[in-house]
């Protein structure tokens, strides 16, 4: 099929399921409650960190975590200390994540805002050093030492090879900004974005031919996100929540295609 009328298949894709109301049930929906870039991202950071596991218990753990930082997390972290923080949120625990690591991550990313102002900064100063690769590895390296940690499991280094998805999805979440991801970074161009690769985003690229791997891995991330590059160069993760949304709304995706096409 000629890339332009992808492209248009695609932008029906869009229209059809990138809306507002189409959030439900996903962690993104609580950056939602924030106006301030300073609060959504380290409500991002709690969200897309959680976000592996069911989705009910997802949003469950993540609303633990929010009740305790209260209506303004980044204020609430300033003011606290790593002891107080551990204790407040005791006995949480999500899967892999303890209340150890997330209260350490937290209060890392508390502290690298008072030094960057937005940890967003941070980034944004690595990505004009260096590969959008190298500078998310750098990133992330620079909360798990602010953490006392080597690795944690809310926060994958791109380094060791793992698809990211969740590290992915906080960045497109921060970044785009349209009806449904709510933005904040604005110094970051979305063209340099990697797909968040989840089983349905696999399925689906898999339909469009966009990856013939038999593995959601960080090589199979990369040929997707080329191949939505070719289309879209300036926004190739456009697509990812309307396209993801099919699956999760049970809709098979060679279904939705046919209709779309007809």
């Amino acid at each position: 099929m000629p890339s332009h009328q992808l492209r248009e298949f695609l932008d029906k894709v869009y229209l059809k399921y990138n809306r507002r109301e189409f959030i439900h049930p996903d962690p993104l929906e609580f950056l939602w409650r924030y106006s301030c870039t300073e609060e959504r991202e380290i409500v991002g950071l709690i969200a897309s960190g959680l976000a592996y596991g069911r989705v009910a218990q997802i949003l469950k753990s993540t609303e633990r975590v929010l009740d305790v930082l209260g209506p303004a997390p980044s204020g609430f972290l300033r003011d606290v200390s790593l002891k107080e923080l551990s204790g407040a949120l005791a006995g949480f625990k999500h899967r892999f994540t303890t209340t150890s690591e997330m209260a350490a991550i937290l209060k890392s990313a508390s502290i690298l805002q008072d030094e960057w102002g937005l940890i967003g900064n941070m980034l944004g100063a690595f990505l004009s050093e260096d590969t959008y690769h190298n500078a998310l590895d750098r990133f992330v390296v620079c909360i798990l030492e602010g953490a006392g940690m080597e690795k944690c499991s809310m926060l994958p280094r791109p380094s060791l090879g793992s698809a990211c998805k969740r590290l992915h999805l906080f960045m497109r979440w921060m970044v785009r900004k349209d009806e449904v991801d709510p933005g904040g970074w604005e110094w970051i161009s979305p063209s340099v974005l990697i797909i968040p690769l989840d089983v349905h985003m696999f399925r689906a690229a898999g339909a469009l031919g966009f990856t013939g791997r038999k593995t959601a891995s960080c090589a199979a991330a990369s040929e997707i996100t080329e191949s939505f590059s070719a289309i879209n160069p300036d926004d190739p993760v456009k697509y990812d929540f309307a396209l993801t949304r099919m699956g999760i709304q049970g809709l098979h995706e060679d279904d939705v295609f046919r209709e779309l096409f007809a």
